[in-house]
């Protein structure tokens, strides 16, 4: 009904969908062959964790419980990723798609924390805005590691 209610949802969308990945990650990790992905993905993992403190901290400082709603968008996306990486065999391809994959979920999640950080914004909580920029910004280098992963030779692998 308010901006502040769909702040309170987006907040709770964003929550669920970073604990899906934190269970997701490790099984890609596991299926990379490509050992500076592998070490990437690894290193998101720990970061993915931390973002999932960050939503917690903001859900204190807004004043409510820090809970999940369903979100089909990245059970969706994370439903896709399986589906296609189950059907790869050879470990250049897998690499390719575990990359397409994981850049699907960081562009899933700069929309939702970009949409976050101008709501809280609008809604004067500017110290709510500031931590999910510290998200945002860590999402946005990672989707520009996946990229330059890619095109240093996980493609050319691939194609080969």
């Amino acid at each position: 009904k308010t901006l502040n209610d769909l702040f309170v949802h987006q907040l709770r969308d964003i929550y669920y969908a970073e604990k899906r990945i934190v269970g997701a990650l490790p099984e890609m990790v596991e299926k990379a062959s490509d050992p500076q992905l592998k070490q990437g993905l690894k290193m998101h993992l720990d970061e993915t964790k931390g973002h999932v403190l960050r939503v917690e901290q903001v859900f204190k400082m807004h004043g409510i419980e820090a809970k999940t709603v369903n979100c089909p968008a990245i059970d969706g996306i994370l439903d896709e990723a399986d589906e296609i990486v189950g059907d790869v065999d050879d470990a250049a391809v897998m690499d390719a798609a575990l990359i397409a994959a994981a850049q699907a979920v960081e562009h899933y999640e700069i929309t939702r924390y970009g949409t976050l950080i101008a709501w809280a914004k609008k809604l004067g909580r500017n110290d709510c805005a500031s931590v999910l920029q510290k998200n945002l910004d860590e999402e946005k280098a990672a989707d520009r590691k996946l990229t330059s992963m890619a095109d240093a030779g996980v493609n050319l692998r691939a194609a080969s």
